[in-house]
Order: structure tokens, then sequence, then C-alpha cells
């Protein structure tokens, strides 16, 4: 019997789709929940229970009733999405409760295209995390969650003092008063004398820039010009109450700088700090100016103390960035494996889309992230720096732009901050001369070996400065 062509192989195809594929389970006591603001569903797997798929309310009592549940389910781990601000109070209370607790990024849990609700969106999630197709979101120990969550709070009070300083800026300009033409900053101690005393009844031009610090570069002359205004009675209440709701968050940061200092110095401490000079580490001075937002708490010694590391070292980073880093990456480098682990996870590192053996893309990708910001502008305060990394970020920056040079120049201090964080070792600059002449070396090279394999040889001479 002579068989059909094609015949064996229609038969194969219908043997392979009546076969079931089994995939190996990794994580058999998993359970999936759905965030929401009003509810959270949860799925358990089957058998566990007369009812699989269960739903909570988000009251606390609910969500004790719901670890119970699991409990009862024998369920070890869970999986739940990122959604907003709500993931937090599950999260940590089922963490109290002894489970293994997953925060998964909603796009890695994307479901099928098909009907969604609530109850497919966890049973989708417990099946991944079943497969253990899921990877949990970094998160910091829990006395770093502490001081972030301040630091976090801190940084929002010093956007909402900002937004007065505005305030106090329009009302300024409204009554023609252009202070802020010959200050560099009008919150400075010669902006706010002067202010506090037009708010008090002190219109003399003369009078008023007699209370300029002794730093203050422009002349008196030119300050009495720039104070010659409309004082206008709505505009100077404006100007009022913007400077007391300034004065009001000034004075909530430094309460939260108090509860911030409380809480570092909690942490246990990696370095001794010796009274004397010549074993000091922290003995030379800071070469960053010194920002009045850091004045409230000693960081650096206290950033020094807990790491080990003198991060201030590193050109571009100041104590507050550092601080910034640290409250969100935790002071384990040990929760990265390497250097490329930490530049992926802060979206500096080129993220390559590849298809049919082609690069299609490498853009960076798009991360809200706070290390990888403080990183960021780290690395736009290099542009006139006099350092090798400022000498990087403008050989990049004259080639592919300020955006991009931005991103390498981040990705650079990231990996330089790793391997001090991990090695405990001292950054030493070596000077953008240096650098450049390193560079141009490197060029050297790389033009004599291509002559060399198209059969010629370069020969270097100096060119005549005209």
């Amino acid at each position: 019997m002579t068989e059909k062509p094609g015949a064996g192989q229609g038969k194969t195809t219908k043997k392979f789709r009546g076969k079931k594929t089994d995939f190996e389970l990794i994580n058999p006591d998993a359970a999936g929940i759905d965030i929401g603001s009003e509810e959270h569903w949860v799925a358990v797997p089957e058998g566990r229970d007369d009812h699989v798929v269960r739903k909570f309310g988000c009251f606390t009592s609910d969500l004790h009733e719901m670890a119970e549940w699991l409990k009862h389910c024998g369920v070890k781990t869970v999986a739940m999405e990122s959604t907003g601000v709500y993931w937090i109070a599950p999260f940590q209370i089922l963490e109290r409760h002894g489970f293994e607790v997953k925060l998964v990024n909603a796009r890695q849990a994307r479901n099928v295209p098909g009907r969604k609700s609530d109850v497919s969106d966890c049973q989708w999630l417990q099946r991944l995390h079943t497969y253990g197709l899921l990877s949990g979101s970094f998160r910091p120990e829990d006395q770093i969650c502490v001081m972030r969550s301040y630091w976090r709070h801190r940084d929002n009070l010093v956007r909402y003092a900002s937004s007065h300083i505005q305030h106090m800026q329009k009302a300024l300009t409204e009554m023609n008063v252009q202070i802020h033409k010959v200050l560099s900053d009008i919150t400075g101690v010669t902006g706010m004398r002067i202010i506090r005393a037009i708010l008090s009844g002190e219109r003399n031009g003369e009078r008023l820039a007699d209370m300029r610090a002794p730093g203050v570069k422009r002349t008196k002359e030119d300050i009495v010009k720039a104070l010659e205004g409309d004082y206008r009675e709505e505009h100077l209440f404006a100007l009022q109450q913007a400077v007391e709701l300034y004065d009001i968050y000034q004075k909530k940061i430094h309460e939260c700088d108090e509860r911030i200092e409380g809480c570092l110095n909690g942490f246990d401490g990696q370095a001794v700090i010796e009274p004397c000079k010549e074993n000091n580490p922290l003995a030379k001075k800071s070469r960053h100016r010194v920002r009045k937002s850091e004045n409230n708490i000693a960081l650096r010694t206290e950033l020094y103390r807990i790491t080990g590391v003198d991060f201030t070292e590193i050109d571009g980073l100041d104590v507050l960035s550092i601080n910034t880093i640290l409250s969100e990456v935790g002071l384990k480098p040990e929760a990265f494996p390497s250097a490329k682990h930490f530049t992926s996870w802060l979206g500096l590192s080129p993220n390559n889309r590849i298809t049919g053996g082609k690069i299609k893309s490498s853009r960076t990708k798009h991360v809200l992230n706070r290390a990888a910001t403080a990183f960021r502008i780290a690395a736009q305060s290099l542009a006139n720096s006099k350092s090798a990394l400022g000498g990087f970020y403008r050989r990049i920056r004259a080639r592919l732009g300020a955006p991009k040079a931005i991103t390498a120049t981040a990705h650079k201090l990231a990996r330089i901050f790793y391997t001090l964080w991990k090695t405990k070792q001292h950054y030493a600059d070596i000077g953008a001369e240096y650098y450049e002449k390193q560079y141009k070396e490197r060029v050297v090279r790389s033009l004599k070996k291509k002559a060399q394999e198209l059969g010629y040889t370069i020969v270097l001479q100096e060119a005549q400065v005209s």
C-alpha cells in the first residue's frame, strides 16, 4: 500500500496536538493576588478549598482574614502586582504572617489577549508563579525601607517649599522689586533679611541694602536700585503668606531630619571614625559645595560610618544624592551579583532588542527610579568639571549630544559606585588632562592598527600651531 504524500506528517501533527505538555511546578504552594483599591481577589491551587478564588476587602481585618485563609490552604508564597500604593499594606501584613511575598511588575504579568477580569488576573498570576515564571521586584531590608520612607517624605517637603519660593518670587515681581537680579538666591541670608524687613514695614533702600551679607558680589547701589518697587498691599499680603508657608515647611524639614538622624543612628557601623586627623578619612574637606538642606544632619559622617566608604570622593556625587541612592538600593551589594545587574536595574544600560540576529534598538529602558535620577543629576553636574569624568562627559556630548552623554556618564558613575560599594576601596581621580592623554593614545593605537591592516605605516608628527 502506497502512503499518500503528507499522510505520516499529518498523523504526527495530530498526535502532537493531543499530547498534553506539563511544565515543571516550581512553586506548587503558590497563590496570586490581584490588588485593587477597594477589594483584593486571591487565587490558590486547585483542590485546596471549595472555592479556589475568593474576594477580600481592603480593611486591615480583611487582610488578616486573607492571611489566615492562605495558611489554611497551605500556601507558602504569594505573587501580587505593584499597583500604586495599594500593595504596601497587603505586602507587609502577609510578610508578617510568614509568607514569601513577591512584588511583580505589571508588564511581566500581563495577561494574554482575551476577556479580562479580576478573577482571571489573579488566576493568571497564580499560574505564572506556580511555574516560576515571575521575578519579584527588588525591595531592600525593612530598616532601609523605614529610612527610605522618611527620605522620600523629606524630598516631597523640599518640593513643596520650593513652590512657595516661586510664590515669593511672583509677589516680588508684581511689585517690581527686582531683588532676584542682584542676588543669586532670594532665600539666602541676604535675601531673607531684606524680605522680612520689607514685610515689617521697611521701605528705605539704603537701610535694606545695608543688610547684605559680606559675600554678596553686587554693589550697594545695585541693590538699592533693585529694591525700588510699587509696594501694593495685596502683593505684600501674598508675599507674607508665601514666607510664612516657606518657614513652616523649613520647620517640617528640620523635624524630618531629626527622624532621619535617629534612623541612621540605629544602623550598625562598618567603619570607625578616628578622632586623629591622620587616621580620619573624612578630615579632607569635601570638594562639593554644601547645600543649605545638608546642614541639619552630619550626613557625610553617618554615611561613612554605615557603609565604610566615602562616596563623596566620586566627582558629581554629594551626600544628598548618596543618601538617596542608598535609601533605594540598601546596604547590601550582594543583592546585585555584578555591576551589569546593578546598572540594568537602574535602567542605565543599553536594552538591546535583537531580532533576526540584528540589533533593532539599544535604547535604555524607561524606569522610574530615584537612584537612577540621582546618578543622572550627578552626571549633568560634571559638564564643567576638570575631573576625568568631566572629560568623559564632554567627549560623549560633542559626539552624541547631551542626553546620551548624561546617560553614559550616569552609567559610568553607577559602575564606580558599585565597585566602591562592594570592595570598600578609595576613589582617586586621574584628572581631565590624563584622561584626554589616554584617549588620544587609544585613538592613535587604533589608527596604527587600521593602517597596518591596509598595508600602510603611520608616522606621527606634531602639528604646527599658527
